[in-house]
């Protein structure tokens, strides 16, 4: 399959293209850094696997949970990626991959015998994203656990035995892990392009791939930033406390997720 496989839900931008049974991988700095590398990236690795993107079988990226700038990086991307390619004839699906179902497939990668991961990834504040996996048979991962966000001492214990931790959490919150995980393994492990485009082809198979419009970030935590109307409703507030209080309507849920989406990007 052609792939492009991109996550920056991290410190790291991790991107690679697969063309048939090749492989272009890059690693950059993540968080602040990736909105303004991760399209000269996209597009040096296409490129380089001489792949434009109707040449594509699907764009497939980390939606979360993790840093929210990352992720709302992401996805624009993703979606502008496949808008343009819908403008020039070419419908190419999106497939949006959680990122701690990636540390999974990462571990399993360092590990092969891995086959029961309880995947942990800061989540700051004081806090991590958790989730379970079971690898099948079949060849594909089977959520034991949906991902959630918790304080490090309550991470529940994992429901399969001979689970192994993977992730990013360990340096920060390793120490107040509850006593039930001091024992099993740990292996430091973040949502990789290849892990994603390893994932690909099952997810794919699945079903799980969605047009660009559908393709959404997934927050976990998605009360904690201000939308601009809450934070234009706090300077106003502070400005006139000696006044009554003006009605306003509460900001909407869903202005929380909106994911500013350009409608056409051509770079390949």
């Amino acid at each position: 399959m052609n792939l492009l496989a991109f996550d920056c839900s991290t410190e790291q931008l991790s991107a690679a293209v697969q063309r048939g049974g090749a492989q272009w991988r890059v690693n950059a700095a993540g968080g602040a850094h990736a909105s303004s590398a991760i399209l000269d990236t996209l597009s040096s690795l296409m490129g380089r696997a001489g792949l434009a993107l109707a040449d594509l079988d699907a764009i497939v990226f980390g939606r979360g949970p993790g840093a929210f700038t990352g992720l709302r990086t992401a996805c624009a991307v993703a979606q502008g990626l496949a808008y343009g390619a819908r403008a020039h004839g070419a419908g190419v699906p999106v497939l949006p991959v959680d990122t701690l179902l990636a540390v999974a497939e990462a571990a399993r990668l360092q590990h092969t015998r891995t086959r029961s991961v309880l995947a942990l990834l800061d989540a700051r504040m004081d806090e991590v994203y958790a989730a379970e996996y079971v690898f099948e048979r079949g060849g594909s991962w089977r959520c034991v656990r949906p991902p959630l966000v918790c304080a490090p001492e309550d991470v529940p214990a994992p429901a399969m035995p001979d689970t192994v931790l993977a992730g990013n959490a360990f340096a920060a919150y390793g120490a107040r892990l509850p006593a039930a995980l001091a024992a099993l393994q740990r292996i430091e492990a973040l949502p990789t392009a290849p892990a994603l485009l390893r994932l690909a082809p099952s997810l794919l198979a699945a079903g799980s791939a969605v047009p660009a419009e559908q393709a959404l970030p997934l927050y976990i935590r998605d009360r904690v930033a201000l939308t601009t109307a809450e934070r234009e409703a706090a300077r106003e507030e502070t400005a006139h406390e000696a006044e009554p209080e003006p009605a306003r309507e509460p900001a909407s849920e869903a202005s929380a997720r909106t994911v500013e989406t350009p409608q056409e990007l051509t770079l390949f």
